[in-house]
Formats: structure tokens, C-alpha cells, sequence
């Protein structure tokens, strides 16, 4: 060991790193003999090891039984008696890899790995195409960090969709069978003389040349104006970029002052009496007896609510303890601010005030938690407008304007596209990690314009307008792939992330809203409407289609390909064709209103294919299934209301009786199914026989399903729908008349 290591010290000056291997010496072994015979020159061509012709290599040497071999970054010269020669007339090659210690077979480093720099014919595989097994897998390695790199930046990176859609997977739209109705914008094409879909393949490009010319020239044009904006910004002197970040600080300092400006103090109103509140009994026995069993389902849901959870956001009914989700972070009382309204119009006027003396007391938004502005909005923003408009109690407007300044903060974006969470105390946002690039979601911005606006009516104050109509003006800025809404937007570049669209989960209630803008202007925001049947019109080119059972149903878009999946929440976009087929151009009215019906008709059959008679998470019409779920994580149900949201809109716009006779089924179901003495609970398989529990009576269950079973087996002039609108919470907001104003917008 004395010697290897007087050798080592020898060689450091030209050797860098070296390492040395044994093969067949015992552990402790010392080794004898010369490792370098004095005078013998370690050169040898490339012709039997794999080397550049020039470079000299050493040669393998055994002391004893072994083989030494050298790794080495770089060799000045030969060795000779253990050190560098002076006068050196070849260098070893860079960093190879040579065995110190193999037998004279071949075997160990030298010979077993194949392709060994040393002569002999008892190598195998040597020659210059030859890869010892090392450099295979370090290759392996390399190729393999690449191809995952690619994949990555393709996938996650947020403009690299349009890579990925645009290059990669360009498409013009796939004609597929038409439905039964008349063909709207954009309908299927369909062969006149067979009936059946022209034989195109989804996807398939119409003219990929061009289209592939296009996007390429669109990637180079958008290189070459970042490359321009960059250059530019490099070109300000250093006092410039000072002043530029002095007024982007002092800029943001006003923003947050003002936002806190709303709530300085609320101007005074004349609260209005609501239309359409007073609550008679249906004239028809039988309906009487429905809704008061929704009634009292309502009460069994509340009581124990009040029971085992008052105060906390959710009830576990079979736990009888409270459950609070992290959606909502320190803030208490979901379900009692949820289910306000549906207290106030099934005349449970006890139960409402139970609910208003809790708020008063115990509502408060000074938390230092995250919470998700999506869901505060809808449930306690909306919930409490909601109060506020039926009952004229001062408390539910002043708890709605303070939570609204409290939710300010999560615009402060560059594009003022606001964070997905919010930290209620500190007001510093983030997205959600697993969304595209860091991006914001399009049905969570996309679902806050109602609510917004009404509570710049209410506070007079236009901040909350500004900031949703500016994400307005981001959206009409943007290219739309197909004319349709991704799903993915970075709040940071304003640009779009990943191309994935879909009328369910995601991007559901953005096409809501923009249909509800509209409504509830009075139908004077003529934007809204454009922007929502310009949407629809692309939803029905690229994204419904029909079974071959002839169910209608709507799909996902990936990119240019369709996932044939439908989720439940997908489920109220035919409540939505129907309630928008009145301002539909005057061909497309009816249209609008049959591709309603068919939507309700096959998320009925996702019902009824149940053994529950309760509708999956998510159905598919793939692999010879249609509308049933195919994947154990898509067999849940939780109470949700996109069904019967549809059912109710269907029934008050044609008053055919199947949507009471389906509604009905769902009560019977939810019955049988879903109530236990606690409460009411979700289920983990709609498709098993007997039922498995989640233990959760979500707050929406209250808020939107239970409200829209009553409105159904109620007389149309309870909430009529040419004065009131539903947020996505189902929570009622006024229409805003032009002439009628509860508080002068400054």
C-alpha cells in the first residue's frame, strides 16, 4: 500500500483524479512488485481500445495477478518509473476510463465490461463503435434527463402548450355525428346520403403545412419581441430601473390603500322589498306533499347541523362532529352563511335568525390563514348578498363589503388576474402548486364577476367592478386556441398555460357567469353576451358530441384531442343552453333550448345506470361504455346539485313534467342512500350495494341542492327568473335595473 501510494503522489501532477480498483485481491491485501516497470512507455493505439489514433494510452500492466488501469482527466506525458517523463511526445486521452485491476483474462473492469482499451484477443467488443457497459449507462442517463426535460418543459411550462397544441398536435376540428336538433354554429357535419359521420379522423389536420408555417412563424415572432423587450430594458441606465421599481412600489402602496378605502364607511340605502318572495302552497295536493318533504329534509340537515357542528364550516354526520376543510382556512360557519337564503324562502324564519344572531357575534374574517378566493366568494360573499337582498338586515351587507376588501389583495398581480389563495391577514396570493406553470383557473377567476359587482352597488364604490371587468379586458386580449377558453391562465404573463378545456371542472362556472353578467345588466352588458355565445358557439364545434346511443354529451379538450369523460359538474351546462335560448339570435333559440334537454337526458342516465340511482364524479363514453363511470376514483357521489340545477331550469322553461318526475327520483335516492341519523353523507360507490359513507354533509348540499329540489315543486312565481339570478352557490342576486339604484356608484 506504501508503494501504490508513493505512486499516486508521483502522478498527481499530471493525473488530477485517479481511482483505483482491485480485482481478486483479499481485503488488506498488500501489493507487491512494480507497479510501473522502470523505462516501459503506457502508449497504445486506438485500433484495439476504442481511441483516437493519436492518443497513446497506457498499457495494462499486472503486478502480481492483476491488471492496472488509470482514470484520468489529462496526462502531459509518458509514465516511466512511476512518474511523468520530461520530454513527452503523446498525451493520454481525457477522462477515460481504464482499469487498474482486471485478470489476464479480461475479466473485472478491463475485460468483463467489453470494449477495454488493452490489446489482446481476449477482449471482447473492442473497436471504435465499442461502448464499455459505464458509458452506456451514463448515456443512458443523459438521454434519459433530456427526454424528461423535454417532456416537462412541453407539459408544465406555462406558453409551452402552445408548442405543444400549435406544432405538435395542430388539428382542425374532428366532424363528428351530428345530434337529432338543428345544427347551431359550428354543428357536426354529417354525410347527407348515409347519416353517419364523415370519415375523418379526430384531429386530423386540413392543411398541416400552412398551419405548421403559421405557428412557427407566431413562436418566432413572440421570441423575437421578448428578446425586444429584454433588450430594451438592459439598455436603461441603472438609475431608470430605480425609478421604474420606486414607482411600481408606490404604485401597488396606492392600490392597497384604496382597497381598504370601501370600508371606511358604508353610504346609507333604502333596502327595496324583494319581488317574488312570498311563499304559497302550490295548488296541486301531491306537489304540496314533495316540497314539504324537502322541507323536512332541509330541517333534518339544519338540526343536526346545529346539533353536532354549530359554528364550524361542515358537519361529518356519521361522526356527529364537525369537519372544517382548509378551502376556508380559519373562517367558521360555512353552512350557516350558506344556507341563509334557503332558510329565508322555505319560511324557516327561526332558523334564520339562529343563523343572524351567529353572524353578528361570530363571523370574522381577521384570520391569518389561507383560504381559497374561489370558494369564500361564492359561499360567504354570495351567501351573504343573498340575505342581504331577501331580508333588508344591515349586518349581511356590511359582513359582504368587509369580506370583499379582504379578498382585494389577491389581484395584486401583474396582469391583475387574481391568486387562486389568498392569506386573509398578510394579503400575500399564490396558485394552487399543481396548476399549469403556476396559472390561475379560469372557472376561479372567471367566477367572481356577479358577486363583485353587486358589492360595488352596495358599497359605492367601483374598486370591485374595476377589478373584474379588468380581467375582462386580459381575456379579450388573448388569442382563444379554436376559439375556445383554456383552463390555465398565468397571472404573471398574462398568457395562457397549458391548453386544456373543459365545461366541467376547471372552466364550468366562467361560461356561467358570462351568460349571468348579461342577465343580471338587465341585458345591457353586450359584451358578456357576445363573449358567452361566441364560447358556446366553439364548445358545440369542438367539444359536443353524441353516442353512439345518441346521448348528447360534452367532452374535454387536451390540446387539440378529446378525453370522451363528462363530470357531474359538467351537468349544469344544460340549465345554462336553456336559460340563454331566449337571447340566442332568433334561428338558434329553440336550438339552444333542445341541446338543454338533451344534456339533462344523459346526465339522467348517469343517474339511472347507478345502482344508487345517484349520478358518479365523472362518466365516460369510451371502450363500449356510455355514461358510466369506468375508474374506481370517478364512483363518488357528494351530494352535488349540477343535475337538479339543470332539472329546475328545464321544468320552469318548458313545464314538462319528466324534470319533477326525474327531481323526485333524486329525492328518493338521497333518501334511501344518503341519510343517516346524523345528517346526511356522501358516497364513495354509487355503483356497490351497499353503501359506503364519506361522513360529510357538505355545506352546498344546504345551500344549492335542497333549494333547487323546493324551487321545482314550487309555482313559478316563487323567485321568477326574470328578476332574480343564481350565483353558482345558488345564492339569489338581483337583477340590476338601469333605473334602480340602492346606492350611487361613484
Amino acid at each position: 500500500m506504501e508503494n501504490l501510494t508513493n505512486c499516486y503522489e508521483a502522478l498527481q501532477p499530471a493525473v488530477c483524479h485517479a481511482c483505483l480498483f482491485a480485482k481478486g485481491a483479499a481485503p488488506g491485501r498488500r501489493f507487491g512488485g512494480e507497479l510501473f516497470p522502470l523505462g516501459r512507455p503506457a502508449a497504445q493505439r486506438s485500433g484495439s481500445g476504442g481511441l483516437d489514433a493519436q492518443d497513446p494510452a497506457p498499457q495494462p500492466l499486472t503486478p502480481g495477478s492483476g491488471e492496472v488501469w488509470l482514470l484520468t482527466r489529462s496526462a502531459p506525458g509518458h509514465w516511466t518509473d512511476g512518474r511523468p517523463a520530461a520530454a513527452a511526445t503523446a498525451a493520454m486521452p481525457v477522462g477515460g476510463l481504464l482499469p487498474l485491476f482486471s485478470s489476464p483474462a479480461g475479466g473485472g473492469l478491463g475485460g468483463g465490461l467489453g470494449g477495454g482499451l488493452g490489446g489482446g484477443g481476449s477482449r471482447k467488443g473492442s473497436g471504435p463503435s465499442a461502448f464499455r457497459l459505464t458509458e452506456k449507462f451514463v448515456l443512458l442517463l443523459v438521454f434519459s434527463a433530456f427526454i424528461t426535460l423535454c417532456f416537462g418543459a412541453i407539459f408544465f411550462l406555462p406558453d409551452s402548450s402552445k408548442l405543444l397544441s400549435g406544432v405538435l398536435f395542430h388539428s382542425s376540428p374532428a366532424l363528428q355525428p351530428a345530434a337529432d336538433h338543428k345544427p347551431g354554429p359550428g354543428a357536426r357535419a354529417e354525410d347527407s346520403k348515409e347519416g353517419l359521420p364523415r370519415l375523418r379522423e379526430e384531429g386530423a389536420p386540413g392543411n398541416p403545412a400552412a398551419a405548421l408555417e403559421d405557428n412557427l412563424a407566431r413562436i418566432r415572432e413572440n421570441h423575437e419581441r421578448a428578446l425586444r423587450e429584454a433588450k430594451e430594458t438592459l439598455q436603461k441606465l441603472p438609475e431608470e430601473i430605480q425609478r421604474d421599481i420606486l414607482l411600481e412600489k408606490e404604485k401597488v402602496a396606492q392600490d392597497q390603500l384604496r382597497d381598504k378605502d370601501p370600508f371606511r364607511g358604508l353610504p346609507e340605502v333604502d333596502f327595496v322589498p324583494p319581488i317574488g318572495v312570498e311563499n304559497r302552497e302550490p295548488a296541486d295536493e301531491a306537489i304540496r306533499e314533495k316540497r314539504a318533504k324537502i322541507v323536512e329534509m332541509m330541517k333534518h340537515a339544519w338540526n343536526n347541523y346545529k346539533r353536532y357542528a354549530w359554528g364550524l364550516n361542515e358537519l361529518k354526520p356519521i361522526s356527529k362532529e364537525g369537519h372544517s376543510s382548509s378551502l376556508f382556512g380559519n373562517i367558521k360557519g360555512a353552512t350557516i352563511v350558506d344556507a341563509l337564503d334557503t332558510l329565508f324562502i322555505m319560511g324557516m324564519k327561526n332558523e334564520f335568525q339562529e343563523a343572524k344572531s351567529w353572524i353578528e357575534k361570530n363571523l370574522d374574517f381577521n384570520v391569518n390563514a389561507e383560504i381559497s378566493v374561489f370558494e369564500v366568494n361564492i359561499r360567504f360573499v354570495g351567501g351573504l348578498l343573498s340575505a342581504y337582498y331577501l331580508s333588508g338586515e344591515e349586518i349581511f351587507r356590511k359582513k359582504a363589503v368587509e369580506l370583499g376588501v379582504k379578498l382585494l389583495p389577491a389581484f395584486h398581480t401583474p396582469s391583475g388576474i387574481p391568486w387562486a389563495l389568498l392569506n386573509m391577514k398578510s394579503g400575500i396570493g399564490r396558485n394552487w402548486p399543481w396548476a399549469s406553470g403556476g396559472s390561475s383557473i379560469l372557472a376561479e377567476f372567471g367566477t367572481l364577476h356577479l358577486e363583485f359587482m353587486h358589492l360595488s352597488h352596495l358599497s359605492g364604490n367601483p374598486i370591485f367592478a374595476e377589478k373584474v371587468m379588468n380581467i375582462r379586458r386580459v381575456l379579450n386580449k388573448l388569442e382563444k386556441p379554436e376559439g375556445l377558453y383554456p383552463n390555465y391562465l398565468n397571472p404573471s404573463s398574462g398568457q395562457w398555460g397549458q391548453h386544456h378545456v373543459s365545461v366541467g371542472g376547471l372552466g364550468d362556472s366562467f361560461y356561467e357567469y358570462l351568460l349571468k353578467a348579461w342577465l343580471m345588466s338587465d341585458k345591457r352588458d353586450l359584451e358578456a353576451k357576445k363573449m358567452y355565445f361566441d364560447a358556446i358557439q366553439a364548445i358545440e364545434t369542438h367539444l359536443i358530441r353524441k353516442s353512439s346511443g345518441g346521448l348528447t354529451y360534452i367532452a374535454e379538450w387536451k390540446g387539440g384531442l378529446l378525453e370522451h369523460k363528462m363530470g357531474h359538474l359538467t351537468c349544469f351546462a344544460g340549465g345554462m343552453f336553456a336559460l340563454g335560448a331566449d337571447g340566442a339570435p332568433e334561428a338558434l333559440a329553440q336550438h339552444y333550448l333542445e341541446l338543454g334537454a338533451e344534456i339533462a337526458r344523459t346526465c339522467h342516465e348517469s343517474y339511472n345506470r347507478t345502482f344508487m340511482k345517484l349520478g358518479p364524479e365523472a362518466f365516460r363514453f369510451d371502450g363500449g361504455v356510455e355514461a358510466i363511470a369506468t375508474r374506481q376514483n370517478e364512483k363518488y357521489y357528494i351530494l352535488r346539485p349540477e343535475v337538479i340545477e339543470t332539472y329546475m331550469y328545464m321544468w320552469r322553461l318548458t313545464h314538462d313534467p319528466k324534470y319533477r318526475k326525474w327531481a323526485w327520483e333524486a329525492v328518493e335516492a338521497l333518501e334511501n342512500h344518503c341519510r343517516v341519523k346524523g345528517g346526511y353523507s356522501g358516497l364513495r360507490d354509487v355503483y356497490f350495494i351497499y353503501e359506503t359513507y364519506d361522513d360529510v354533509q357538505q355545506s352546498f348540499f344546504l345551500a344549492e341542492t335542497l333549494k333547487y329540489l323546493y324551487l321545482i315543486f314550487s309555482d313559478d312565481d316563487l323567485l321568477p327568473l326574470e328578476h332574480w339570478i343564481f350565483n353558482t352557490e345558488a345564492h339569489l342576486l338581483p337583477i340590476l335595473r338601469e333605473d334602480k339604484k340602492e346606492v350611487e356608484v361613484k
